[in-house]
C-alpha cells in the first residue's frame, strides 16, 4: 500500500492518494481543493481511481470533488447524515439526484484492488464524520488530530459526541498510523498517551 499525502486549499486539508500498488487501483480521500494538483498525480503514476471516500461533508474536504469525480468517473462515498439532496436542509455535502453517490456506514467494508477500507462512524465533528481503516493505517478525517480533536462548535458539532468517538477509537486493538484530515501524521499509541482529548475521554469513562 502506498499513501501520498496532498495537502490542498487555504486550510490545509490532507487529501490522501491511497493505492494498492500491485494492480495501481487507488482510493482518493478527501479532495478538498487543487483538483488539477490531485489529478496531476494520478495521470503522472497511471493510476485507476477507484473510489472517492469523504471522512465528513465540511466544504474543505469535497471543494476539489465535482472536477476529480468527473475526470475520473469514480464513485463517491460519505456518510448519509452528512449529505442531503435538493430540497432538504442542508448539512454538509450537497449531491445531485444523478450523481454516483454511495453512502457508507458503521460496519462496511470497499475494496480497492487488494486494499480494503473499514468504515466506522465517529460523529461529533460532524454527524456523519467517519474514521477509514485500511490494513494499518487510520484515516481519521477532522475526528482526531496530533495531539487534538476536531473542532465541535460548527453546526452539528458535539463535544460529548466527539469524546464517545475519541473513547472507541483509543480502545481499538493493535497499532495504527493516523493519517488526520490536518497537519501531521501520527501513530494511535502516541495519541493514547499525549492527547489531552483522548485521556480526557477515556478517564470519563472509567469514573
Amino acid at each position: 500500500m502506498l499513501i501520498k499525502t496532498i495537502p490542498v486549499g487555504q486550510l490545509m486539508t490532507n487529501c490522501y492518494v491511497v493505492t494498492d500498488e500491485n494492480t495501481l487501483d487507488c482510493a482518493i480521500i478527501d479532495p478538498g481543493d487543487e483538483s488539477g494538483t490531485i489529478l496531476d498525480y494520478v495521470e503522472e503514476n497511471k493510476l485507476h481511481v477507484k473510489a472517492i471516500f469523504l471522512t465528513h461533508g465540511h466544504f474543505d474536504h469535497q471543494m476539489g470533488l465535482p472536477e476529480v469525480r468527473e475526470e475520473t468517473g469514480a464513485p463517491v462515498y460519505v456518510n448519509r447524515k452528512d449529505a442531503f439532496l435538493p430540497g432538504e436542509k442542508p448539512s454538509s455535502f450537497k449531491f445531485g439526484a444523478d450523481d454516483r453517490v454511495n453512502f457508507y456506514k458503521e460496519g462496511d467494508t470497499v475494496k480497492v484492488g487488494g486494499l480494503e477500507f473499514h468504515v466506522l462512524e465517529t460523529p461529533g465533528h460532524s454527524p456523519g464524520s467517519v474514521v477509514l481503516l485500511c490494513e494499518n493505517a487510520m484515516f481519521s478525517g477532522d475526528t482526531l488530530f496530533r495531539d487534538s480533536c476536531g473542532r465541535t462548535d460548527l453546526e452539528g458539532g458535539d463535544m460529548n459526541v466527539i469524546l464517545t468517538s475519541l473513547r472507541r477509537l483509543a480502545s481499538l486493538e493493535g497499532e495504527y498510523e493516523v493519517y488526520p484530515g490536518h497537519m501531521d501524521t501520527t501513530t494511535l499509541s502516541r495519541e493514547r498517551r499525549f492527547n489531552y482529548y483522548m485521556n480526557y475521554a477515556a478517564n470519563e469513562s472509567g469514573k
